[in-house]
């Protein structure tokens, strides 16, 4: 029996941000950096690799280290982490892992056999008279490398942007050649940074990081992490180096911009930076992007969400939801575990990740600890949201809480909708279930909880039955 797909979709306990997922053979593969529950900094771990069967997004299997941050000759000591990656098979059928370590400017390649076993380090991305890609005169430096592979070419885009730095010109351009290192082509810029985009029609939506590349039918889709930073936007052209134009974004991690639900530019969950790329499973396409934990910029979990490319090429923005790769609504009736929520927020509106005012998901334990991710510093007015449910005769809503508090939660099936139902807590240390009877309409639902009420509470699951 295939398992219910939810966001984020590994275990509560991993943290992948900076997903690049793509199908080898009959699995979905997702590399990306890693996150420590609790970091400090971005990116501590080593790579590790999850994958999926393609028929079965839910069940989610563990690859694990594909490659340690000391493989690499400029960081034997460690002291350095491994930013952003992403892979591609080259002419030669191997698997080439491409990423940046956090105090260099060049671009580090390592190779294996097969797409999630040992990756053995391979060398640096250079010039034909050996000079290392970032270092010579005139090179701007490198940054979250994306991939694409075509016959003998290798098409590198890399780049960071930062607002102010007249230095970074843009999203950057490599052509590579065979032996997956050597370059063809210099690098030409692909999309500009927000300081040199006057008349090109990217204002807004600059190129800041994340460049990731595919190609759908004869259309090259570049997909990165523009300047506001918790959007991924894309650009189009029929040629992988030049000719790009903006096209939009496919998702916010706060959901800014999407005005069906809710006014347009009202965040419904903390933000910040962002990274993914499109990817097609089984003549559907899905945007890979990630969310932030812990109320901080450093333990973050990837997410995933169903999109639509219209005939003329177009993709409009989605929805941040709790079901990205089920295929649809989760069912109507049984226990969820909070930390699925796509919506957390209260009455201080906030687009970045932020302080104590706001809740947070966090789970108990220390980074590895495989212990169920929850809700907590849940003060008056914070809600969580879930999207989507298809309900049937439900007549009950029960939930886990912790905490000293005292109040109530609201139940609604809209972030503005009316109150369908409240659970009266009280204080425990424990978790502790509270229920009440509700009458939630039949069809396809999203479920809201706000507490009201003094003090702090955690929320572990609810139950629809």
């Amino acid at each position: 029996m295939k398992k219910q797909a939810f966001n984020p979709y590994l275990p509560s306990w991993e943290y992948i941000p900076d997903g690049e997922p793509y199908v080898f053979g009959d699995r979905v593969y997702i590399y990306g950096s890693h996150d420590r529950f609790n970091g400090y900094v971005f990116c501590l771990g080593d790579y590790v690799c999850w994958s999926a069967p393609v028929d079965d997004l839910g069940n989610w299997r563990y690859e694990g280290v594909i490659y340690e941050k000391t493989s690499d000759p400029l960081n034997r000591d460690g002291k350095m982490c491994l930013f952003a990656p992403d892979v591609t098979v080259g002419p030669d059928g191997r698997y080439y892992l491409y990423y940046v370590l956090d105090h260099v400017d060049i671009v580090s390649v390592a190779v294996c056999d097969t797409p999630a076993g040992k990756y053995e380090f391979y060398g640096y991305v250079h010039y034909a008279d050996g000079a290392r890609l970032g270092e010579k005169e005139g090179d701007q430096p490198q940054f979250d490398p994306g991939l694409l592979t075509e016959g003998d070419k290798t098409y590198l885009y890399t780049g960071f942007c930062g607002r102010g730095d007249k230095s970074r010109t843009g999203a950057m351009a490599t052509v590579l050649g065979p032996d997956m290192l050597t370059i063809l082509e210099a690098p030409v810029i692909i999309a500009p940074s927000c300081e040199y985009s006057e008349g090109t029609g990217f204002e807004g939506h600059e190129f800041f990081e994340a460049p990731s590349m595919r190609k759908v039918g004869d259309t090259y889709y570049f997909v990165y992490s523009s300047i506001v930073m918790h959007e991924l936007c894309y650009a189009t052209s029929k040629n992988p180096t030049e000719g790009f134009k903006y096209g939009g974004v496919i998702v916010s991690n706060c959901d800014l911009h999407i005005d069906t639900y809710k006014p347009k530019e009202m965040p419904m969950a903390y933000g910040a930076n962002n990274h993914g790329s499109i990817v097609e499973i089984q003549d559907a396409w899905y945007i890979f992007y990630h969310r932030h934990t812990n109320g901080t910029w450093y333990s973050r979990q990837g997410c995933a969400e169903k999109l639509t490319i219209l005939p003329d090429g177009s993709i409009p923005q989605v929805e941040i939801t709790s079901c990205g790769l089920n295929g649809g609504p989760l069912q109507g009736k049984g226990e969820y575990p909070a930390h699925i929520a796509c919506h957390l927020y209260n009455n201080i509106p906030s687009v970045y990740v932020g302080d104590d005012r706001f809740p947070k998901i966090v789970q108990d334990g220390r980074d590895g600890d495989e212990e169920p991710g929850y809700i907590t510093n849940m003060k008056d007015s914070a809600t969580a949201g879930f999207k989507y449910f298809d309900c049937k005769d439900v007549k009950e809503i029960r939930i886990k809480t912790r905490g000293y508090a005292a109040g109530v939660f609201e139940v609604r099936t809209a972030w503005d909708g009316e109150v369908l139902a409240t659970i009266k807590l009280e204080f425990t240390n424990v978790w502790e279930e509270y229920s009440a009877p509700v009458q939630i309409p039949d069809g396809v639902q999203s479920i809201y909880l706000t507490y009201r009420g003094d003090g702090i509470v955690s929320l572990l699951s609810f139950t629809l039955a």
